[in-house]
C-alpha cells in the first residue's frame, strides 16, 4: 500500500511491479483499516467518503429527529457520526484547515440537528453546549492521547519504537502531569476546548 502511494508523490508511472514473485497493479486509491489513502497521500479521499457517510446518517436522523429527546440524539449521533469522525483521525495530522473542513461542517450539521437549530443559525454557542471539539481538535486531542500513553507505557510497542523523547510535551502541562488516562483526558479536553473557543 504504502509503495503504491509513495511511487505515485514521487511522480513516477508505474502500471505494475514485481514483490516476491508476486504482480501488484498502481491504483490511485487503496484502503487499510478502513482508511482510504489516496496517491496524493492528502487524505482526500477519505475525508471526503467521511463526510459522505455522515450526512448521510444525519439526513435520515432528521426525519425522526421530532421524535426523539435531545440526549437520544445525542446518543445516536455519538455512535453514528463523531465515531466516524474520530476513527483514525490522527492520520490526519498535518493537513491545512481547508482539507479537514468537510469534517467541521459535519460536526456543525450534526450540533444543528441535536440542537434542533435552522441551517442558517450560528453553530458555536450549540458546539460549546454539547461540549463538541471541533474537528482540528480532535485531531490534536487524539496524537497527545497518543503520545501520553506512549511515554507512560500504555501504548503498543509499534507505537512506542516510532517515538524519541527529546521533552515533555509542551503546552497543555496540567494534563501531563496525570495519573491516570481518564484524568489526562479530562484535562486535556479542557485546555484544547480553552485553546478553541477561548475561556467559556
Amino acid at each position: 500500500m504504502i509503495w503504491l502511494t509513495y511511487f505515485a508523490s514521487m511522480s513516477i508511472t508505474l502500471h505494475h511491479f514485481v514483490v516476491d514473485q508476486q504482480t501488484i497493479a498502481s491504483t490511485e486509491k487503496v484502503r487499510n483499516l478502513g482508511v482510504d489513502f489516496d496517491s496524493e497521500m492528502n487524505m482526500c479521499a477519505n475525508i471526503a467518503k467521511t463526510a459522505q457517510t455522515c450526512f448521510y446518517h444525519l439526513r435520515r436522523l432528521h426525519q425522526i429527529r421530532r421524535l426523539l429527546g435531545r440526549d437520544v440524539a445525542c446518543t445516536v449521533v455519538t455512535a453514528l457520526v463523531l465515531s466516524r469522525i474520530d476513527y483514525c483521525n490522527a492520520v490526519l495530522s498535518g493537513l491545512p484547515q481547508s482539507t479537514i473542513a468537510p469534517l467541521q461542517r459535519v460536526l456543525n450539521a450534526a450540533a444543528r440537528v441535536v440542537c434542533g437549530l435552522r441551517p442558517r443559525d450560528h453553530v458555536t454557542d450549540a458546539l460549546i453546549r454539547l461540549h463538541w471539539l471541533p474537528a482540528a481538535a480532535r485531531i490534536e486531542f487524539k496524537l497527545c492521547l497518543l503520545v501520553y500513553q506512549a511515554i507512560n507505557g500504555l501504548a503498543p510497542s509499534h507505537i512506542t519504537d516510532m517515538l524519541q523523547l527529546v521533552s515533555t510535551f509542551g503546552p497543555p502541562s496540567h494534563a501531563k502531569k496525570a495519573d491516570t488516562v481518564k484524568t489526562f483526558k479530562k484535562r486535556l479536553k479542557t485546555f484544547l476546548f480553552c485553546k478553541h473557543y477561548g475561556d467559556i
